[in-house]
């Protein structure tokens, strides 16, 4: 595997650790997420950092494998460009289903 897709695989691992890190020392509930403004913009970034780095992959490999590879771009464009349409539940569905999924294959293809 490339060096840069290694680093970028790595720096979507940080991330998904990161958002895994707000959530600690407490149990992940809807209700104070959306009152903790600090914590929705920090999952946000988070969020983008993830897109940003699966968009450099698919740049420099079009084929490689990774599921749902389209929309966490997609995702990161609408974060970045169409901040007003992202809803506190599309962000919480992500982090409740989406980030989890997205960790174990990342850490299977940084196995390889």
């Amino acid at each position: 595997m490339d060096n840069d897709i290694k680093t970028w695989l790595y720096d979507i691992l940080q991330s998904i650790k990161e958002v895994e890190s707000y959530y600690s020392d407490r149990p992940k509930k809807f209700e104070e997420y959306v009152s903790d403004f600090r914590t929705k913009r920090a999952v946000e970034r988070n969020i983008e950092i993830i897109g940003e780095a699966v968009n450099r992959i698919f740049k420099r490999d079009k084929d490689f494998k990774l599921n749902n590879a389209r929309q966490i771009i997609g995702t990161r464009n609408r974060i970045a460009h169409g901040y007003n349409k992202i809803t506190d539940d599309l962000i919480w569905s992500i982090i409740i289903n989406s980030l989890p999924k997205l960790k174990e294959e990342v850490e299977d293809l940084l196995k390889q």
